[in-house]
């Protein structure tokens, strides 16, 4: 427990799905949080702004500060990081989704890299104790040995999306091992619940089937995707916020653990480790809703993946926490929000 006299948090992606719940949490902790978004609009805005004033009405008076820019604008993320002097940032913001990257590159270059160097030339300059970003388990790419482990080679990216959090994942070890900087990884699984993206298979699956509309289901149903339920990353996040990576002791550069270092860089799967069939999550959510999908069978998209699991029993050591929220209550939980948040 922190008081808000000391150095702050900062959050990046803080109106996110998962920056505004974290940013909560550690407000209700007594924690003073930094957030910094640049609200754009890959998807409604408004949604943002609703997270935003989510955040305010938790928030004790002068515990929390939103910045309205972005991770490319260096000198004013430089500007930030030297008034506020940030203990530990949490960097969640970034270009999002698999499917958009064919379609902009360039959103993904900008964000996921440009951005990303000037958070490290940030916390590298500015005494930050604890790095903490996310990664993704799109970087296992066309790896098909399930369940995905963190000592599994993660060489074979499928999207623009995907390499860019492996080339996050090497940018942080860098700035861990020439600068002593501790950083975590957390490679994200499927998050969904309450306050989710519209962009993913839940919002727009509850769109479509409370509109009498077809739902998209892409490789026939045949996909399979751990999700993992938002407040259980959270948790985990908050856990790797309290605990810096530390270099691994027996790390042996004769044989290489990809998932630990020399350096404090070290990094999770994060995932529920209960990888469920589209079309059960589909049946999951048409239960919670009291309606049937219109079911549009559709082939693979480029640059998705048939599979995905988790195996978190590294972050379970390093941190005693494994997510465990069912789809049936995880859903249940979102169908409730959706419903009363879109009046539907």
């Amino acid at each position: 427990m922190t008081t808000t006299a000391s150095r702050p948090v900062l959050i990046t992606g803080a109106a996110g799905f998962i920056g505004a719940a974290l940013a909560q949490r550690l407000l209700q902790r007594g924690e003073r949080v930094i957030g910094l978004d640049n609200l754009n609009s890959y998807y409604d805005p408004a949604l943002k702004q609703a997270r935003l004033q989510q955040i305010e009405a938790v928030a004790p008076p002068g515990a929390w500060r939103f910045c309205h820019q972005a991770l490319e604008a260096a000198d004013a993320l430089n500007a930030l990081f030297a008034q506020e002097k940030p203990r530990v940032v949490v960097n969640l913001a970034a270009q999002a989704g698999v499917r958009y990257s064919l379609e902009n590159p360039a959103a993904y270059i900008q964000s996921n890299l440009v951005g990303f160097g000037n958070i490290l030339e940030g916390c590298r300059h500015h005494g930050v104790e604890n790095l903490v970003y996310a990664s993704s388990s799109s970087v296992y790419g066309g790896n098909r040995n399930l369940p995905f482990h963190e000592q599994q080679p993660v060489n074979h990216p499928v999207s623009l999306y995907a390499a860019s959090k492996k080339a996050n994942e090497l940018m942080a070890h860098t700035y861990s091992h020439l600068y002593g900087l501790p950083a975590t990884g957390l490679r994200f699984f499927t998050v969904y619940g309450p306050w989710g993206r519209p962009d993913m298979a839940p919002m727009l699956f509850a769109k479509a089937i409370l509109a009498g509309e077809p739902i998209k289901v892409f490789n026939h149903g045949k996909m399979q995707r751990d999700f993992t339920y938002i407040d259980d990353i959270v948790e985990g996040v908050l856990r790797c916020c309290d605990k810096p990576a530390t270099a691994n002791p027996e790390f042996d550069p004769l044989q290489p653990d990809p998932a630990t270092a020399a350096a404090p860089h070290r990094v999770f799967n994060i995932g529920n480790s209960q990888p469920t069939e589209l079309l059960r999550f589909i049946e999951v959510m048409e239960q919670a809703l009291g309606r049937e999908a219109i079911k549009d069978f559709q082939p693979m998209q480029p640059g998705d993946v048939v599979a995905t699991a988790a195996d978190t029993s590294a972050l379970e050591q390093w941190v005693g926490f494994k997510p465990s929220t069912t789809i049936e209550t995880g859903v249940d939980a979102f169908a409730r929000w959706y419903r009363n948040y879109f009046e539907v």
